[in-house]
């Protein structure tokens, strides 16, 4: 009869209803943990930045540094820029609490290899037959002076 029809459909409504409120209970948390992660991993020390300090080579001499850093899926690229010269970030990785850097150094690749430590970046450099310690620290990127005001 028309009346059982009715009643059918209300009882698959519900059905439908219930099963609806079981996958959104199932969905939610597990979305909310995955955008957590997400939030930790970037806040688990994403290296993109502007970093100033200083590198030795094996005479000792201080060399002033400055790296821009940019970090995607922990691929590196950016550039260093020295008192030696500017050198071209050509590749490098980031995992866990270790940083390393290839750059081009107009012959054999340089290799830069870190540790971070808060808002610091601590190894040694290699390229050819040089090589020594390197530290440097994030700092906010330097932004020129307006032209035409002093």
């Amino acid at each position: 009869t028309m009346s059982q029809k009715i009643a059918k459909i209300g009882e698959m409504a519900i059905v439908r209803r219930m099963m609806v409120l079981c996958l959104i209970s199932i969905l939610v948390p597990l979305g909310v943990a995955a955008a957590q992660q997400g939030k930790n991993s970037s806040a688990n020390g994403a290296v993109t930045g502007h970093y100033e300090g200083t590198a030795k080579n094996r005479a000792a001499e201080v060399i002033n540094v400055t790296l821009d850093l940019t970090e995607r899926e922990g691929a590196m690229s950016g550039m260093i820029r020295s008192s030696h010269g500017d050198f071209t970030i050509t590749g490098g990785t980031h995992h866990g609490g270790e940083v390393t850097l290839e750059f081009n150094a107009g012959g054999p690749t340089g290799t830069i290899t870190l540790k971070t430590a808060e808002d610091k970046l601590a190894g040694t450099w290699s390229a050819g037959d040089d090589s020594g310690p390197v530290e440097v620290k994030r700092v906010a990127a330097q932004q020129e002076a307006p032209k035409g005001k002093s």
